[in-house]
């Protein structure tokens, strides 16, 4: 049988649910799957996956690649226990550091050898720096095209409303080609929900594209913020672009008062991102996913000025937020690896995620039994592979 260019066998792997199988890819997508494939398929070339586990590509969905001091000599950390005191000493300290671009590469290189197919990265927009940080990103982006997906937040660490000049910069993020704009705790920077999300929808609106707010705020400003939230996208008509970063109100809410956001959330298709953060209270994961909202995870700081924890790897976050969920069992195991791959997928609007034939060929391999234990051991990933591409072997990314 004639191949075409661009076929090529993975072989001998194992299926999440446990079945052999080699894979067919021809060009971006998988083209087949099931048992015999590189037999039928004789001359196309093959890699031998050595009977490890096959999984879809892991998706960090909230991430601060400008922030990150990955391949730089330790610091310890400088900043006090108040977000306010870790964010005057970034503003203090970044002008030390290395240029973004470097410290943001050094981070995605390790991500992509984790095994990460996506990343929604936050990018700090504020007068004192202007947009230098969203063209880095920009910059990083295009350098590994084709190796990762990758969409930028231009990030207002310090407020919106609050600060002049603020709105016209997201603006002009947006136009010099960040994908979403940010927003964060408007009660606490700016007064009022109304001031910061009346600014915001309506450069959404304008500019076609979508929302995601760092919600910290606890007790009812936090439900009050999200709830206004909603409202706002609902009126606007951006369901299914906003999204809900962090909610730890979520995490201390009565049932009553859970269940009211979470309808609420589930009615606009409000997203929630949660990277089990251990000094704040957790969202139930669970409980939000059976009301209706699509919950998924992401890294947010990785070794920066605000923590001296993390290393960009979405196993290790999804066996984080395992643990602090208390999930034990496989089948929540693997609740924990869908909010680090599918579902942030599905939020960052990558509809062909998986490992089904006409899928994106976004996958890696891992020595492991099945989900679960891939999760608690956390093997290095033998094999990664974007849009049909090797892109790491051994954790080892390939240049």
């Amino acid at each position: 049988m004639q191949q075409a260019a661009t076929d090529w066998v993975l072989a001998d792997v194992r299926l999440p649910d446990g079945a052999p199988a080699d894979l067919l890819l021809r060009g971006e997508r998988i083209a087949a799957v099931g048992s015999g494939l590189a037999a039928a398929h004789p001359h196309a070339p093959r890699s031998d996956g050595h009977g490890h586990l096959v999984l879809p590509g892991l998706v960090d969905g909230h991430v601060h690649l400008d922030k990150t001091l990955t391949g730089l000599p330790w610091t310890p950390h400088p900043a006090g226990p108040t977000r306010a005191s870790r964010i005057e000493t970034e503003r203090r300290l970044r002008k030390e550091l290395p240029p973004v671009a470097q410290r943001a590469s050094n981070l995605v290189q390790r991500a992509i050898a984790s095994g990460t197919s996506a990343i929604r990265t936050h990018a700090d927009v504020d007068p004192d720096i202007g947009l230098t940080h969203v063209h880095a990103l920009l910059d990083v982006r295009a350098r590994f095209a084709g190796r990762v997906h990758m969409q930028i937040v231009a990030f207002p660490q310090r407020g919106v409303a609050s600060l002049p000049g603020m709105a016209a910069l997201l603006d002009a993020a947006i136009a010099d080609g960040a994908d979403l704009l940010g927003g964060i705790d408007p009660i606490t920077f700016d007064g009022t929900p109304h001031a910061q999300y009346e600014l915001l929808f309506e450069i959404a609106t304008r500019r076609g594209c979508g929302i995601d707010v760092h919600l910290h705020d606890a007790g009812g400003d936090g439900l009050a913020e999200i709830a206004a939230l909603a409202d706002y996208t609902t009126r606007h008509r951006l369901d299914g672009q906003v999204t809900v970063s962090h909610g730890f109100c979520l995490g201390a809410a009565d049932d009553d008062a859970l269940s009211r956001t979470a309808a609420a959330m589930a009615a606009a298709r409000l997203s929630l991102v949660t990277h089990g953060g251990g000094a704040s209270p957790l969202p139930p994961v669970k409980r939000l996913r059976e009301l209706g909202v699509e919950v998924f995870a992401g890294n947010d700081d990785v070794r920066d000025l605000w923590s001296p924890f993390g290393n960009g790897d979405m196993l290790e976050r999804a066996m984080l937020l395992a643990w602090r969920a208390g999930f034990r069992t496989d089948e929540d195991l693997a609740l924990a690896f869908e909010c680090a791959s599918g579902a942030g997928a599905r939020v960052l609007g990558i509809d062909d995620h998986g490992l089904a034939p006409g899928c994106r060929a976004d996958l890696f391999t891992v020595a492991a039994s099945g989900i679960g234990e891939a999760i608690a051991e956390r093997p290095r990933r033998a094999l990664v592979v974007h849009a049909g591409r090797v892109v790491a072997r051994d954790g080892e990314v390939v240049q």
